[in-house]
Order: structure tokens, then C-alpha cells, then sequence
């Protein structure tokens, strides 16, 4: 359980944005392909175990100073730094290998996943540091998972769902940083050494920007001519009305309850947002795989 904790395996629902290119290209039901997504989701899990690893590392000593993550497997002092590196290194090792299995495009998806796991350990050592690339990088890793469920496939991804991608997680990310933010103003103390390069104004309208134009990004992608040409169906847009509400509630959850802290836990945990994202998921399943 302990080392099960290092690995934050309640984390890996963020890989899901792998299969993402299954489910918008209308490939959900083709088995040989959702075989290859799985894949490459599995590598993913694996290689962001292996951040996690180092990022435990790289933040004991801040982490030691906040409420919740003094609690972390490395920080409490129960795994010791080492012990932390070698699992990474293990995890890294078969995470790169892994896509290997998949026919053809194997080394493109190693390639991906490598690559992500390279820029993050340069995130946990130096970019987390920098104000607003920091948050960049994070909504990058995600685009990452995105392509790395396209090459996997196949399926081409629409110019529209790569910025749409970027964008959304960029705003969680941002969302995560008014909840630092706040607790340095609480508390006086610096979870994070950029801290002060962000304030509530800032951050606040940040926001609202990066929501507006993934809004804007998602109904563009419903109503381009192919996406309709290819899903021979006009009505994807009406499932935006999801996608509003959606947004809604999860500014609701940053500005007005102050919960922003974990986009995972909230995920998991709002039921409200959860009924949100099955209503999403369904309307667009039966219109792109039912009507």
C-alpha cells in the first residue's frame, strides 16, 4: 500500500485523454485499435508513475510544509529518496518498451511517451519554477497524451481537439494555482518558489480567458466541415450545452468553494460534475456511434 501510494495510481484517470482520439474519431468499437489505445494508456500510467516518483523527490522538503502532501510516502520519510529513484527508473524503463508491442507505429508511441517523460523530469527540476510556462507544460504533457493515442491508432486528430485539449487542462491548471495562491495568502507560506509571480486578479481572469476559448475551440470543432463530413452528423453541436455547464461548475468550484486544489479529486468527487461529463459523454455517444 505504501508504495502504491508513491505511484498515485488515482492520478492515471488524467491518461485517459489517450483514448480520446478512439472516441471523437467514431473508432470506439473497433476492437485491434482500442487494443493499441490500451497499450499506449498502460505506458502512460506507468511513465507518469515514474514522475511522481521524482517529482516526490525533487518537492519533499516543500511538501513537508503543506497540510495534505507532508503526508506523501517520501516526504513523511516512509520511502526513502533512493528507494524513489529506482522505481522510477524501473517504471520509466518498461513504460518506453511497452508501445514497443504495438505493430508498426510502436517506436512513434515509445518516442511520445519518452519525450514526455523527459520534459517533466526537466519540469520537476527547473520549469515548475517559471510563472505561466510552468501551467504551459502541464497542459502540454496532456496534448502529448492525446498524440500519443493518435499515433497509436492512426486516427488523425482535427487542429480543433488538439487546441481544445490544450486549453482545457490549461485552465485546470491554472484553477490548481489560485488554490496555491490562496493558502500563501492564508498562511504566508511558499508552496511553490513562483508563488508570488501569481495573484487572484491574475489569476481570475486567466481563468475566464482560457474557458471562454476552449468553449469557443469545442463548438468550432462541432460545427467545422470535416468533423461533419467525417461523423456524417450536424448535431454534435448540441452537446456543447454540457460543455457550458460543465465549465460553470468547475469556475463555481475554484472561485466561489475554493476547491481547486486537486482536478483529480474534484473529478472523482463532485457528483454535479460527474453527472455533467456522463451526460457529455453519452449525447456525443449517441449521436457520433447511435443516429
Amino acid at each position: 500500500m505504501l508504495y502504491l501510494r508513491l505511484l498515485r495510481p488515482q492520478q492515471w484517470l488524467k491518461n485517459i485523454f489517450v483514448l480520446l482520439p478512439l472516441f471523437f474519431g467514431g473508432a470506439l468499437l473497433q476492437s485491434p485499435l482500442v487494443l493499441r489505445a490500451c497499450v499506449a494508456l498502460a505506458s502512460f500510467c506507468l511513465m507518469a508513475s515514474a514522475v511522481y516518483c521524482i517529482n516526490d523527490v525533487v518537492d519533499a522538503p516543500a511538501d513537508r510544509l503543506h497540510d495534505k502532501k507532508r503526508l506523501r510516502p517520501v516526504a513523511s520519510g516512509a520511502v526513502s529518496t533512493t528507494q524513489a529513484l529506482l522505481i522510477a527508473g524501473g517504471l520509466a524503463i518498461v513504460a518506453i518498451a511497452l508501445p514497443l508491442l504495438i505493430p508498426t507505429a510502436g517506436w512513434q508511441v515509445a518516442a511520445v511517451i519518452g519525450a514526455y517523460g523527459m520534459i517533466n523530469v526537466a519540469y520537476c527540476l527547473w520549469i515548475k519554477q517559471v510563472a505561466v510556462v510552468d501551467v504551459c507544460v502541464i497542459a502540454f504533457g496532456f496534448v502529448l497524451r492525446l498524440l500519443a493515442g493518435s499515433v497509436a491508432t492512426g486516427i488523425v486528430l482535427s487542429h480543433w481537439i488538439v487546441m481544445m485539449t490544450f486549453l482545457l487542462t490549461l485552465f485546470m491548471a491554472l484553477s490548481k494555482r489560485r488554490d496555491d495562491v490562496l493558502k500563501y495568502d492564508n498562511t504566508g507560506v511558499k508552496l511553490r518558489k513562483n508563488i508570488t509571480r501569481y495573484n487572484l486578479t491574475f489569476l481570475n481572469q486567466a481563468i475566464t480567458i482560457t474557458a471562454t476559448v476552449t468553449l469557443v475551440c469545442y463548438v468550432m470543432y462541432t460545427v467545422s466541415p470535416e468533423v461533419v463530413s467525417r461523423t456524417r452528423t450536424p448535431y454534435l453541436y448540441l452537446t456543447s450545452i454540457f460543455v457550458i455547464v460543465g465549465l460553470l461548475r468547475y469556475i463555481q468550484l475554484t472561485v466561489v468553494d475554493e476547491k481547486s486544489g486537486s482536478p483529480t479529486h474534484i473529478v472523482l468527487h463532485d457528483v454535479f460534475l460527474q453527472i455533467v461529463v456522463l451526460l457529455w459523454t453519452l449525447s456525443f455517444f449517441l449521436i457520433l456511434y447511435i443516429l
